[in-house]
């Protein structure tokens, strides 16, 4: 392993503040003769790391830059010291890499809470790893920006959440959504002043409801009465105005929630999904009462595989879920428009793999879910879309449906890192800050002054 290799701790990590005991005995020309060799060397004893008398060092080094898991998975395979037991707390078989793979996770709020069982129970079931639980949070980070700043458009009204966690509202407010404690509408952001000591690091919104995650795991909803929609027709004649704790969920530490027009779905730090209303006929996996706000937990392919993130259609819902072996997205719900991503129009009960992936060698990164159609970003950048083509929303240059995951050859230029989805429209953003859309821009809701044939 070359120091001038080692990806941005030479940039990051103040090495003039370091002492190495190991040259203090030797001239300033031998010091900088050894400092220049490489790290790893040796014939006969591969692996020997000179640094290894001062181990701490190595993990300070390993923690404050912040490598990604495989990094670390890397350094074990390249490096003896980096596989052997480090000898340190709390646990002295861990490996370096694993022990500040553990040290990263100890720095994210949705881990510092876990008692020493919970974090056991969470890393077998990541794989039994700690860079593996690490790469799981790490995803969840990225494709849902938790404890980030973030905005949020609903049917009707938009939601922005600070890296503070304020939440400002606005837009329409017929059913509390906005959560002023009252139902006018407001053209500006308000921010919602009773949430006042409570951090919230993810919202969702959809018609006429708002849901809020807490740092503590809390979720807090406000707008219509229920967590099912119009399908019922008295359900949701009640209204709430301003932000309350959901109490069937207080024993849940929810990470995610997600809207849907029949459905409304959250997601577990453990990465387990949960799911309230449009039971009938199974249609999600279980049997209840349309006015059920009891979660359910989304039984399955998934009970036994991490989910980092959810996103809710009219009435389907995909999940991406993190394994030892990749990325991977599911899905559930209702098959019209072939946008559940099997190669069919038929319904779903049950989460079933989108197999396409594989066959284009993508690893999601971030899924979107619009009214009748849904988005996938890879991990290198390509963007995939499925189902209902109406408007052009699918970025093809047609309106044809799409049954499973295609590639947007018009965007075979840009490095995605980010996609959202509305009802016939897709925004995609791009690595250098730019954003492109496509679909129906009527109202001008694409962002164009003009109308654009593709996008």
């Amino acid at each position: 392993m070359d120091a001038t290799t080692s990806r941005g701790a030479s940039s990051s990590l103040p090495l003039h503040l370091i002492v190495d005991d190991t040259l203090a005995l030797v001239s300033p020309l031998q010091q900088s003769f050894q400092r220049s060799q490489r790290l790893c060397f040796g014939d006969a004893a591969p692996g020997e790391f000179p640094l290894a008398a001062n181990p701490s060092i190595v993990l300070h080094v390993l923690t404050s830059c912040n490598l990604e898991p495989e990094d670390l998975a890397h350094l074990e395979a390249t490096c003896t010291f980096f596989r052997k037991p480090a000898n340190f707390p709390p646990d002295f078989d861990l490996s370096m890499s694993e022990l500040a793979a553990l040290d990263m996770c100890q720095k994210r709020a949705i881990f510092k809470p876990m008692t020493a069982h919970e974090r056991e129970l969470f890393k077998q079931r990541c794989g039994g790893s700690w860079k593996l639980v690490l790469r799981f949070i790490m995803a969840g980070e990225a494709c849902c920006r938790r404890e980030k700043s973030q905005a949020i458009a609903g049917p009707g009204h938009s939601i922005a959440v600070t890296a503070s966690g304020a939440v400002y509202t606005f837009g329409s407010n017929n059913s509390g959504q906005l959560g002023h404690g009252n139902l006018e509408e407001e053209w500006r952001p308000r921010v919602i002043r009773s949430l006042q000591g409570i951090r919230i690091i993810q919202a969702a919104a959809g018609a006429g409801r708002t849901m809020l995650v807490s740092d503590a795991g809390r979720v807090y909803a406000f707008g219509k009465d229920s967590f099912g929609e119009v399908e019922y027709g008295g359900q949701g004649s009640r209204v709430v105005t301003t932000p309350q704790m959901v109490e069937s969920l207080k024993d849940i530490y929810v990470v995610q929630a997600a809207i849907g027009n029949f459905f409304t779905a959250v997601l577990s730090r453990e990465g387990r999904v949960y799911t309230f209303s449009w039971g009938n006929d199974t249609r999600l996996g279980h049997q209840t009462e349309p006015n059920d706000v009891q979660p359910h937990l989304l039984t399955g392919a998934l009970e036994n595989i991490p989910v980092v993130q959810i996103a809710a259609g009219y009435c389907y819902l995909l999940a991406l879920a993190c394994q030892p072996t990749g990325m991977s997205v599911y899905s559930v719900g209702c098959g019209l428009g072939g946008k559940l991503g099997h190669g069919s129009r038929t319904d779903e009960k049950y989460p079933r793999l989108i197999e396409q992936f594989q066959n284009l060698n993508i690893q999601p990164v971030v899924v979107a879910a619009g009214a009748w159609h849904a988005a996938v970003v890879g991990k290198d950048g390509r963007v995939c879309t499925w189902g209902w083509g109406r408007y052009g929303c699918l970025g093809h240059g047609n309106e044809e449906c799409e049954s499973v995951p295609k590639v947007v050859e018009a965007l075979s230029g840009v490095k995605a890192v980010h996609v959202a989805t509305g009802d016939y429209t897709t925004f995609v953003v791009s690595d250098k800050g730019d954003v492109y859309s496509f679909g129906c821009g009527e109202s001008s809701s694409l962002g164009h002054n003009t109308i654009i044939e593709a996008y």
